[in-house]
């Protein structure tokens, strides 16, 4: 174990979401090829998680704001 990072990480270019526990404040993001394939993932986890569709991100920052999905 060594020390936690200080830099934050630079995003890929993709498309974005945050997939949460229900009632939980912090989660993971998950990166997409394409805008279907994110939608896609979109479906799959809204049953049992919170959902925050992060949006596009190109050079580490977004193209559009984030969605609220539940």
């Amino acid at each position: 174990m060594g020390r936690p990072a200080t830099k934050p990480t630079k995003l890929k270019d993709g498309f974005y979401l945050e997939i949460r526990n229900k009632g939980s404040k912090s989660g993971i993001k998950i990166r997409r090829d394409t805008e279907k394939a994110m939608l896609i993932a979109v479906k799959e986890y809204e049953r049992v998680k919170d959902v925050v569709i992060l949006g596009e991100f190109k050079n580490g920052k977004p193209v559009s704001k984030p969605k609220k999905k539940k």
